[in-house]
């Protein structure tokens, strides 16, 4: 998907509008990970080194269109600022910022601005054209840089890409679609896929398209409980989901998909305090939950990673919060991190794991991208990727 990407616009003491994603884990105004806040400043430091003006746009947590202040971006601002070593303008009221610069067409030089959270707008969500518009209008360029919302069509992310005059794209999302690109256009074999998490439900999708794509796929986390009741074992009180076991049924009849053949299993508290035992699969007693692949599965799904060209992780292997119950997700990661594959991780969940587990300098590439991750790689039409493509055919520049 060759978009235009920003370095091939003249943007030299212009206005752009960038939307970014900077939907952060925030509590009593820390920015709890600052991944995604650092992931967009290459793009901002190149146009400030050209002379350019930036209006950042970014929504945080679901106010619903309304102003709630527990969801204001301006913390993010001052996160901002200390990564760029600039001054970051908080914008609370754009429209008047933006009935202002039009009686003025001079650019600010160099200059960064944060808007307040754009879903705080009622079309936001809605996908207002006026909103849309409105948003187009703030600049003369319309980047698009935040790839962990392209799965939803919302104002800042379709509407106005529909709308504006110029689109381009980020650095962060070129390199986001080249490596999700990587890993499932044209991967280098065998391709490995690690898949966990706490529900089937939210993965089925996801395992029926890679079905078709991966030539393993190592199943971990509660979800891998519903498989194991379709393959007759015992699960004891474990998270399972009855209504899909004839989908689980029917995927593992391609041989292509690895269950654990052994847990770890815990009959007391999950938390801190609780103990973790080990079973095999036959063994799990009725008043016992599994929280963990065991220690031979994980050896299992290590010497499967290391024969893979590329791997694919999304889903922590067990509740790896707690370090009991957290040792195949650690050891699974490590071999992850070892591999000499191309490794690519995504999911928010996934980033939590990696970040407990200390990976985040072992793997090649770890989208920013959540629901976006998960949908691309399940083969899914991103909206705000349909809007880009459309947007670039219309102006000549369909190079797919």
């Amino acid at each position: 998907m060759n978009f235009r990407t920003i370095e091939e616009f003249d943007i030299a003491r212009k206005r752009v509008v960038i939307r970014v994603d900077l939907n952060v884990p925030i509590r009593d105004e820390v920015i709890l990970n600052t991944a995604r806040v650092k992931a967009i400043i290459p793009t901002i430091e190149y146009c400030l080194r050209q002379h350019a003006e930036v209006v950042l746009l970014s929504h945080l947590g679901r106010p619903k269109g309304t102003c709630d202040p527990k969801f204001t971006l301006q913390p993010v601002a001052k996160e901002l600022e200390r990564f760029l070593n600039h001054p970051v303008e908080f914008v609370e009221d754009w429209r008047t910022w933006l009935r202002r610069s039009a009686d003025s067409e001079h650019v600010l030089d160099s200059r960064v601005q944060l808007v307040e959270n754009i879903r705080f707008e009622p079309g936001e969500e809605s996908n207002s054209n006026v909103l849309g518009e409105e948003l187009a209008s703030l600049g003369d360029l319309y980047v698009m840089e935040a790839f962990g919302t392209l799965h939803r069509a919302h104002a800042s992310t379709y509407k106005a890409v529909q709308a504006a005059r110029q689109v381009g794209i980020g650095f962060l999302l070129a390199q986001e679609l080249r490596m999700l690109s990587l890993a499932m256009v044209s991967p280098q074999r065998p391709l490995v896929v690690v898949i966990g998490g706490s529900k089937v439900s939210s993965k089925l999708k996801v395992v029926q398209h890679l079905l078709t794509q991966a030539d393993t796929i190592l199943i971990g986390g509660g979800m891998a409980n519903t498989f194991l009741l379709a393959m007759k074992h015992t699960i004891g009180t474990s998270l399972v989901e009855i209504e899909f076991l004839e989908e689980v049924s029917e995927m593992l009849s391609s041989g292509r998909i690895k269950v654990p053949h052994d847990v770890m299993v815990c009959d007391g508290s999950l938390d801190e305090h609780g103990k973790s035992i080990h079973r095999l699969v036959d063994e799990v007693k009725a008043q016992e939950m599994i929280v963990d692949i065991g220690p031979d599965t994980a050896r299992c799904y290590t010497k499967l990673i290391k024969q893979a060209g590329t791997v694919i992780w999304n889903g922590p292997m067990g509740v790896f919060e707690y370090d009991q119950f957290g040792e195949g997700t650690r050891v699974v990661g490590k071999a992850i991190g070892e591999s000499a594959a191309f490794t690519l991780a995504g999911g928010g969940e996934t980033i939590a794991a990696i970040d407990h587990n200390d990976l985040s300098q072992q793997l090649d590439y770890i989208s920013t991208g959540g629901g976006a991750f998960l949908e691309f790689i399940q083969g899914a039409t991103l909206p705000g990727i349909s809007a880009l493509r459309a947007h670039a055919c219309n102006n000549d520049r369909c190079r797919n």
